[in-house]
């Protein structure tokens, strides 16, 4: 089969390799509709987990089963599939501990384009098939569908780790994809004001539609200084990490009250240390709260989250900007995430 890979840190094409077979629990998908992401730009041109060689790409999938294993009980070949990006190993002690995303290992959850081959091929392997897939539901698009894998579950989960509460002022720092998700998931959870930093009127427009009332331009002044003003002095209750680099940590210590939490669900793909300011952590007596966490994946997950777009709660086809038609666009959908243009949310490519 053909798949679009990275050959080895900078470099990335396209690769032939047999079709994998599913073990007994498992299935063979092949994509219906996929998306590239910023994490597989940190994973290819910054080496942020390391060398990989001619490993197919891609952990964003909407797709349709074409061969299960003997043990797979609730899926069969022709099924409508949402395949969420983290697809743990469920018969591990880390879920008991509940922590499937670390399941055998540290973001080990994390299987395609990180431990194996991704979802950029004709065909790609899906362990724990009864568990980590999910029947697409009618009446949601499939490029709606595809936000679930990874961009919908990411943001929201940025929520969660926030532990936000009715009424709670809330700051979503970076608005691309994840940021924007993360947005709404505030919404959802009661936050009253949400103040979101970015710059790119496309993400600044979709950010006021799912909840932002308030947004900053980091081009005007240092972040912090500008929602410190906002807050009239008093900072936010909890700050979520969509984007930007170490320093980012920073900035969201010094906005976030006493007793806060700081949540980030972005991907740091450079640098050794991410510094917190001694100071503005109340030389580390402060009650700020910082946690950063893999997003939840598996079935129920996208079930859940599914449900969500059925009964019209989020929109998550606001997020894409781009379509392509046809399997040799995956290239092309990939280096637009690099460049990032100014009109660029999220792009899909369907698998025509």
């Amino acid at each position: 089969m053909k798949g679009f890979a990275m050959l080895g840190i900078g470099k990335v094409g396209w690769i032939e390799k047999e079709k994998p077979t599913p073990g007994p629990f498992d299935a063979i998908v092949r994509p219906l509709a996929v998306a590239p992401c910023t994490s597989d730009i940190h994973t290819v041109f910054e080496g942020a987990i390391g060398e990989r060689h001619d490993m197919i790409l891609g952990h964003e999938a909407v797709g349709e089963v074409v061969e299960v294993g003997s043990e797979v009980k609730d899926f069969k070949p022709g099924d409508r599939v949402i395949v969420p990006a983290i697809t743990p190993s469920w018969r591990t002690l880390e879920v008991q501990r509940n922590y499937h995303q670390h399941s055998e290992g540290m973001l080990a959850g994390w299987k395609f384009s990180n431990i194996k081959d991704g979802v950029f091929g004709e065909f790609f392997h899906v362990n724990d098939a009864d568990m980590n897939l999910a029947h697409l539901p009618e009446g949601i698009s499939l490029e709606a569908a595809v936000m679930l894998t990874d961009m919908m579950t990411t943001g929201f989960h940025g929520a969660e780790l926030a532990e936000i509460e009715l009424g709670y002022s809330v700051a979503v720092l970076g608005i691309g994809a994840v940021g924007l998700m993360a947005v709404a998931g505030a919404r959802l959870r009661g936050a009253s004001r949400i103040i979101v930093v970015g710059s790119r009127p496309v993400c600044v427009e979709v950010a006021k539609e799912y909840g932002a009332t308030d947004v900053v331009n980091y081009k005007n002044g240092p972040i912090d200084e500008q929602i410190i003003e906002l807050t009239n002095g008093e900072g936010v209750d909890a700050a979520i990490i969509a984007g930007g680099d170490s320093d980012i940590l920073a900035s969201a210590v010094k906005i976030t009250k006493p007793g806060g939490n700081i949540s980030n669900i972005n991907y740091f793909g450079s640098g050794e240390v991410l510094p917190v300011p001694r100071l503005e952590w109340g030389c580390g007596m402060a009650h700020k709260t910082i946690r950063g966490g893999l997003c939840p994946g598996g079935r129920l997950r996208m079930e859940k989250l599914a449900n969500l777009v059925k009964y019209k709660r989020v929109d998550p086809s606001k997020l894409v900007t781009h379509v392509f038609h046809g399997f040799e666009n995956i290239e092309k959908a990939l280096m637009l995430m690099k460049d990032k243009p100014k009109d660029l949310i999220k792009p899909v490519v369907l698998i025509d």
